[in-house]
């Protein structure tokens, strides 16, 4: 997380001055990034950073930052821009995101997958626990192998419309935009009002929509901790919870009834980011909000798995023991989606509903 953009004579400013004072930083990270992105992606395909990776702070993942916490801001506080100008700076921002966050995010799943084989199909270190539950099993090479090629490829691909778009004029439209916030936002008659006035109800509204999703979640059904690991070492407790066979149907039958149950929490992860954003601009922690996005991110991840593991065990001329393989695979990242499922509801109800609860230092708060 930045630092807090306001200090003592917060008390005093507008809230165009503490906004303009945020989204000045986040531009001026924008651009100083811009460069070393372009330059990154001009590399091999998987160069580009992992966007949720604790390690490394590469030009790429310093934009990717930025552009959030831009969009962030503008889509929480646009009540003090030009209507028209924040719509667009998000809708450009929100390409942007979408753009540089395919190539990580390959990168990321092809990790996680590759990893579950590995796993699953091994022996516990040191020999605790037993056997993974595919160990042996003569389809997880080629599984493995088909998962690796799939990713590859679609990482490449990935990877080419990156170097193709970040040398457009779209692009650079876009830079001049954040040239325009470095120097003056367009701001409207309200935000000559005082910061204390002005902004904190607009971060409640952020905080409003994101407890009304929470709210809309299934966390009874989260409430009871998945035993994922015994997929990996047999010999171990047996799961607990509710079975992760679906009802026999068609594929696609299958795929939307997850897709539909994901939706929910992807949204609540959108909503925890710019409440986080929200109290940056407002000059308070939210430590326990990152750590509650962290195990979002995870859900993301774990979901987005699941489903390429799926669609690869649907390949044409595959053996029926790289499709079991496949199909365990895809079970283990859906106990993976259970667990941060466990983990949000665990966390969600020690945190508080509103930008009040999150107070930082005084010199930091808005009067």
């Amino acid at each position: 997380m930045t630092d807090a953009p306001m200090t003592a004579p917060a008390a005093t400013a507008t809230a165009g001055e503490v906004i303009s004072r945020y989204l000045t930083e986040q531009a001026g990270n924008f651009l100083r990034a811009l460069p070393q992105a372009v330059g990154e992606a001009g590399a091999r395909p998987g160069a580009l950073p992992s966007l949720n990776s604790p390690a490394g702070s590469g030009g790429t993942l310093e934009l990717l930052r930025a552009v959030r916490r831009i969009g962030g801001a503008l889509h929480t506080f646009g009540a003090v821009f030009e209507p028209g100008w924040a719509h667009e700076s998000r809708a450009e921002l929100r390409w942007l995101l979408n753009l540089l966050a395919q190539e990580p995010a390959y990168q990321r799943r092809s990790a996680r997958l590759l990893a579950a084989v590995d796993s699953l199909s091994g022996a516990a270190p040191g020999g605790a626990g037993g056997p993974g539950m595919l160990a042996g099993h003569q389809g997880a090479p080629k599984a493995r192998a088909l998962l690796d090629r799939q990713l590859t490829l679609a990482r490449t691909r990935a990877h080419s419309t990156v170097l193709q778009e970040l040398r457009s004029a779209r692009l650079h439209a876009l830079a001049d935009r954040m040239t325009l916030l470095v120097g003056e936002a367009p701001l409207v008659e309200s935000a000559r009002g005082k910061a204390g006035e002005v902004l904190p109800p607009q971060a409640g509204a952020a905080f409003t929509a994101l407890g009304a999703a929470v709210r809309a979640l299934p966390l009874h059904r989260a409430a009871t901790a998945y035993q994922g690991d015994a997929l990996h070492r047999l010999g171990g407790a047996e799961p607990t919870g509710p079975a992760l066979v679906p009802a026999q149907g068609r594929p696609a039958d299958a795929d939307s009834a997850l897709a539909a149950d994901d939706a929910p929490w992807h949204r609540v992860r959108i909503l925890v980011k710019r409440a986080r954003y929200a109290l940056e601009v407002c000059g308070r922690p939210g430590d326990q909000l990152m750590e509650v996005d962290r195990v979002l991110d995870r859900h993301q991840d774990a979901a987005d798995a699941a489903v390429t593991a799926a669609t690869a065990a649907r390949t044409p001329r595959i053996t029926p023991a790289t499709a079991y393989v496949l199909g365990v695979v895809h079970a283990d990242q859906r106990l993976e989606v259970e667990a941060a499922r466990f983990a949000f509801g665990s966390r969600w109800p020690e945190l508080p509903l509103s930008p009040d609860g999150w107070d930082g230092p005084p010199g930091q708060r808005m009067g």
